[in-house]
């Protein structure tokens, strides 16, 4: 099962958003900010439909009720101007993804 597979609200959790952020756009800054995570890289482009713009690692870790996990910033352009995002990899997504790579890979099926 892929990350996109699995439900949004379990991978990210949006803090603030001057726009309302559609799901598929929501993954996209997921896989950004996951790569960024992973590498501890600093800053990274996003480029999905009509939102373009740059995700920032903010190296702090946030605790918003039961929910916590590093804390990353969007700036992007849409088709509705300049908005800005802010939100959570949730640890919960995390410890996840990271489960599912040490899943053991199915061997190659043949047909005969």
């Amino acid at each position: 099962m892929s990350a996109d597979a699995t439900p949004s609200w379990v991978l990210i959790s949006v803090l603030f958003s001057t726009f309302p952020l559609e799901e598929d756009l929501a993954l996209a800054l997921h896989r950004v900010a996951l790569d960024l995570y992973r590498s501890n890289s600093s800053a990274g482009l996003v480029d999905h439909g009509l939102a373009h713009g740059q995700v920032k690692n903010a190296n702090k870790e946030a605790v918003v009720g039961s929910i916590t996990g590093p804390v990353f910033e969007a700036e992007l352009e849409t088709e509705r101007g300049k908005g800005e995002v802010r939100f959570i990899l949730t640890r919960q997504g995390l410890d996840l993804l990271e489960a599912r790579g040490r899943e053991p890979k199915a061997g190659p099926r043949y047909l005969n």
